[in-house]
């Protein structure tokens, strides 16, 4: 091993795996771009050096529907205490202010008729107990108001007021968070891939939209946007250039009836953004299309939308989405398993323009499909006819085992007789 160790030198084997390291071909992964929209819909974007964080206060419901659960619920908790925080400072005030917290007055009621302005209040907790009662308005027991001093009174007018406005606030953000838009919209699928096939002789892009309820969206309509990076011949670079795409709708309104799952189709022609992309090019673009979905909830008549995105990994070229919609015993069942599979047809692999310059195209890949598919139907058939020759060869095999062979008896006068059995 040492003799062998020192012919070759150590510095060649370094530098001969150095080489061979550089031959080969290393894979890296492709950056992943940032999506403007997320498969959930939600927006990924981040809002950042806000200076005028005072308009947020301005409008102050809107603020407190957006917040988080945790959030409006400690916000909420926060305003119940310090209202009952501050309007007890209050009663112990006036109570003091009116000498009921001095105990000679408690020993000379009965014989000046003493009359407190609200009877049983000595302490600041016996104050913030009867703030509580009366905000929340739970019933009077021992702690009472009298009409000996004005002043409670206004304090208990203003306590009323502010109590009955915490509890109008407390109830219409609850109710709007409960019952938001985007809520209705968890039941309103899209299918996670797109497709591009040819339908009635043009290629188009289509996707799959369902609702799981059985209440229907009213007036539902869908709208395609494309996401691009561009640069005007002015050299300005525009992120997030939003350009409209048609969508392909027999119906002269852009109204769907969602009462089933749907596949959308988009027409690539010369208005479309696709129109110059070919199968080997879709790969390479830095596209984004946004699929939004509008409609009326028919329970509750708010307004929701549903949006997902398809970039350029998540659109299969030559596939076709399965139908998923049967007639049994009468009614029409949909099965969701199949919702987002496809199938593989046949489609050309150039631009919609090439394919609009140059028909035949279309027709030379629809006659290779068909003379693919007879091939596989005819190796199908000599497999089956091979298949069924080696089942009968083997049942005659079988069957020849099975033959009893003749058997020669021999009598004892030393004739031979043969008989079968």
């Amino acid at each position: 091993m040492l003799a062998r160790k020192s012919i070759i030198p150590e510095e060649y084997v370094l530098a001969r795996i150095a080489a061979e390291n550089l031959r080969k071909p290393r894979i890296r992964d492709r950056p992943r771009k940032a999506r403007f929209i997320a498969k959930n819909g939600a927006c990924n974007l981040a809002h950042k050096n806000i200076r005028e964080q005072g308009r947020f206060l301005q409008d102050i419901f809107t603020t407190l529907v957006d917040l988080k659960w945790r959030h409006t619920l400690v916000i909420f908790t926060m305003s119940f205490l310090c209202s009952w925080l501050l309007f007890a400072m209050m009663w112990w005030l006036v109570a003091f202010a009116h000498g009921d917290m001095d105990p000679s007055t408690e020993n000379t009621s009965n014989s000046t008729k003493w009359t407190p302005c609200v009877t049983c209040v000595r302490s600041f907790t016996s104050a913030f107990l009867f703030s509580i009662e009366v905000q929340v308005t739970i019933g009077f027991g021992g702690r009472m108001m009298t009409e000996e001093c004005p002043l409670a009174i206004t304090v208990l007018i203003l306590q009323n007021i502010v109590g009955l406005i915490i509890n109008a606030v407390m109830l219409g953000c609850i109710f709007m968070k409960t019952a938001q838009a985007h809520r209705r919209a968890e039941t309103l699928i899209f299918s996670r891939q797109a497709v591009i096939a040819v339908r009635n002789g043009k290629l188009c892009f289509m996707f799959r939209v369902g609702d799981l309820r059985k209440s229907m969206i009213i007036s539902a309509s869908v709208r395609i946007q494309v996401v691009r990076k561009t640069t005007t011949p002015e050299g300005e670079v525009i992120p997030i250039h939003q350009v409209d795409i048609p969508v392909d709708n027999p119906i002269e309104s852009n109204n769907i009836f969602l009462v089933a799952p749907l596949i959308i189709c988009h027409i690539i022609d010369k208005r479309s953004p696709l129109y110059d992309i070919s199968a080997s090019d879709l790969a390479l673009q830095d596209l984004e299309l946004i699929v939004i979905l509008e409609g009326v909830v028919e329970t509750t008549g708010i307004t929701t939308q549903a949006r997902t995105s398809y970039v350029a990994e998540e659109i299969l070229w030559g596939h076709r989405f399965v139908p998923i919609v049967t007639e049994e015993e009468g009614v029409y069942a949909v099965d969701y398993s199949k919702f987002g599979n496809t199938v593989k047809v046949a489609a050309p692999r150039c631009s919609a323009r090439e394919l609009d310059e140059k028909p035949s195209i279309l027709i030379q890949t629809l006659q290779k499909s068909e003379l693919s598919h007879q091939n596989s139907l005819r190796k199908r058939n000599s497999m089956r006819r091979n298949n069924s020759i080696r089942r009968s060869n083997s049942m005659r095999r079988t069957n020849s085992s099975l033959i009893v062979p003749k058997v020669q008896f021999i009598t004892p006068e030393g004739s031979q007789s043969a008989s079968e059995t």
